[in-house]
């Protein structure tokens, strides 16, 4: 062989040799994963629960559980009259809150210790709401009146109504089983005299009378609502709510003699409410019956 083909079959082996080196070198290089790209700083945003209302609520309305609900708010933008639960909590990252935000949960915290701590849902349940409320929206006290509270009377009272009180004791309040909540009817017992005709001795005689009926009992002495477990209220007064031209017959009622509450079972609280006329209790009729040849009157209602 020639030398010179000799040359160049040598310098094409080593030509081959050196590309299957480079292509390998770059096979094993596009095998190896990339080296991650260093992230982006995350802040924690801390989250706490507001409560808000599940539906829209419109004045007169008493909360009830299914009024209320807790809404997850970042609390960098709860204001201070929320009524949060208390909590604090951040989604769960490597990096570490930034100054602003502890800054922000520190300001929610002072806030809802100023305004004496956040409160339980349950602790709004049976509020009043004195101005609409939209759903989603927090609550806010301004806008409720809880029990106990000055206004809570008023805002409870359905509109149009009036609140009146009457003096009870435990006979003439159903032995204390009347609650707030509950229908009665109200009873007039008053005496009555008459003078017979032959001896012209006086006699006094009773009668009795609904002056109203199925009107709803807003309060026993100051308490608008039993406790869960008080199966009883034994208080001195009872508060009814009535239409304004009953209240008048009411207090005329009160002047009259005593008044005594009938109560009405839940099944029997779709009838008319209110006054029920004067005819049984204030209008009597005076009988005169003789007796042997002796007159005596009777008092007939």
């Amino acid at each position: 062989m020639k030398p010179a083909r000799i040359i160049v079959i040598c310098i094409a082996a080593v030509s081959a040799i050196g590309l299957a080196l480079v292509v390998r070198a770059m096979g094993s290089s596009s095998n190896e994963p990339a080296a991650p790209a260093a992230a982006a700083p995350v802040e924690a945003r801390p989250m706490t629960r507001v409560l808000v209302a599940a539906q829209n609520l419109t004045p007169g309305k008493r909360l009830t559980e299914g009024d209320l609900q807790w809404k997850e708010w970042a609390v960098d933008e709860v204001d201070p009259i929320f009524i949060t639960d208390g909590s604090n909590t951040a989604p769960r990252v490597d990096a570490k809150p930034s100054a602003k935000a502890e800054e922000a949960v520190q300001r929610v915290a002072r806030a809802a210790g100023d305004l004496a701590g956040p409160g339980a849902k349950s602790d709004y349940i049976g509020s009043v709401v004195r101005e609409p409320i939209l759903a989603g929206e927090p609550i806010l006290g301004r806008k409720i009146v809880r029990a106990g509270d000055s206004g809570y009377l008023a805002a409870y009272l359905e509109p149009g109504m009036r609140a009146m009180a009457i003096a009870v004791t435990v006979e003439s309040a159903a032995g204390g089983f009347i609650l707030p909540g509950d229908r009665v009817d109200v009873i007039l017992t008053r005496q009555t005299d008459r003078n017979g005709a032959a001896e012209g001795a006086a006699q006094s005689k009773y009668v009795s009378g609904a002056v109203m009926q199925n009107v709803k009992v807003l309060a026993i002495d100051q308490s608008t609502r039993a406790a869960d477990n008080e199966q009883a209220v034994v208080g001195a007064t009872a508060t009814l709510e009535i239409r304004p031209q009953d209240a008048e017959l009411l207090a005329q009622a009160k002047s009259e003699g005593e008044l005594s509450l009938s109560l009405r079972s839940y099944a029997d609280t779709a009838g008319p409410s209110g006054s029920v006329g004067r005819r049984q209790a204030a209008s009597t009729q005076a009988v005169r019956v003789y007796r042997g040849g002796a007159p005596e009157v009777v008092v007939t209602p």
